[in-house]
């Protein structure tokens, strides 16, 4: 999809692209980037799985700009401040054009609108149900798009948030009626999608918890959570929670899984943040997880643990417990120290992301 906009833009649309790197920010797992130099490309992304299948493709990748850059794309995300953030963003790391591409259903007609009113669009390029547009720097003198910077944002309890990370707005409601209705945990406890991390804060105040691990795969959640969760019990990791493999294993497990990729309801997310949980806890462990009440979660969990229970529930969210994880749902997510996933990418400089 990408892909074909960016090769009709290149070659009948008029994008001529200046010397120098360009930068393409946020780029899904599986976009399309080959019209591009990759010796040129320097894609950006702070979101684990996609920032792995891009340095697995041969990227030069990274969590964070390096600019200036001679172009800069800009790969609409689902989140209209994180896309609006991302367009000030790139005006700021170039002086050749920033290049806006999208689908219909993440919002690219509304973007388009919204910048026409600011600046001279080229394009846009209608391909695939989506559309790719251009903003010449001849166009843009000025911090045009200042107002667009993601600024940290606190909520209700003083929480910081970013632009586009889930519930970036205010507690969730899930997590709000997980964090209320937990049983005392004690010992070493892994929060799998931890987001900016209230449900961590909220475990913390138990002294009974010797360990936390804030597993998280958005990099900017993770660096609010860093700022939300000052116990020194806590630990943060960027990655996949469905990949993360730790040392040890965990007394206990608690989630919130997602169970949407984009705008589409994904349900395999959340199992597979369960099977996850099933090889990373102890084998006295247990699960606690909140979830949708229409989502079926349960056939998964009494397939990997001994015991399940619904702990609590109302007509939107139902609490889970799975304890004692079966033979096939245990060992490996565990491993040596010396093979320990889910570090942050080295910045060029040598210090750790």
């Amino acid at each position: 999809m990408t892909g074909a906009r960016l090769s009709l833009a290149l070659e009948a649309g008029g994008l001529v692209l200046p010397e120098g790197r360009i930068a393409i920010l946020s780029p899904r797992e599986g976009a399309d980037l080959s019209p591009f130099p990759k010796d040129r490309c320097h894609v950006v992304s702070g979101f684990k799985p996609d920032y792995d299948a891009f340095v697995a493709a041969g990227y030069d990748c990274d969590v964070a700009p390096e600019g200036p850059y001679g172009a800069v794309m800009v790969c609409l995300p689902r989140a209209k401040a994180a896309a609006k953030a991302l367009i000030a963003e790139a005006q700021a790391l170039t002086d050749g054009p920033v290049i806006v591409d999208g689908q219909k259903e993440d919002g690219i007609e509304s973007i388009l609108k919204e910048c026409r009113n600011r600046v001279s669009i080229i394009g846009p390029i209608n391909k695939a149900h989506g559309k790719m547009f251009w903003m010449a720097s001849a166009d843009m003198a000025g911090a045009v798009f200042a107002d667009w910077q993601d600024v940290p944002g606190a909520v209700e309890g003083g929480f910081v948030t970013s632009a586009g990370a889930f519930s970036a707005d205010g507690v969730d409601p899930g997590s709000l009626f997980l964090a209320d209705s937990l049983p005392p945990l004690r010992g070493r406890v892994a929060d799998l999608g931890a987001g900016w991390g209230y449900l961590s804060a909220r475990m913390l105040s138990n002294e009974a918890i010797t360990s936390l691990d804030l597993i998280e795969a958005d990099h900017a959640a993770l660096e609010c959570a860093r700022a939300n969760v000052p116990d020194p019990r806590a630990s943060f990791h960027w990655a996949d929670a469905r990949d993360w493999r730790s040392d040890t294993s965990y007394d206990a497990v608690v989630m919130n899984p997602p169970f949407h990729t984009g705008r589409i309801a994904d349900p395999e997310l959340g199992r597979a943040f369960i099977r996850a949980a099933a090889k990373l806890l102890s084998p006295r462990g247990t699960l606690y997880l909140v979830a949708n009440r229409h989502l079926g979660y349960e056939t998964v969990l009494a397939e990997i643990f001994s015991k399940v229970s619904e702990f609590g529930g109302d007509r939107s969210f139902k609490l889970l417990s799975a304890e004692r994880p079966t033979r096939q749902g245990t060992g490996q997510g565990v491993k040596s120290g010396a093979e320990h996933a889910g570090r942050a990418p080295r910045a060029k400089n040598g210090k750790q992301r």
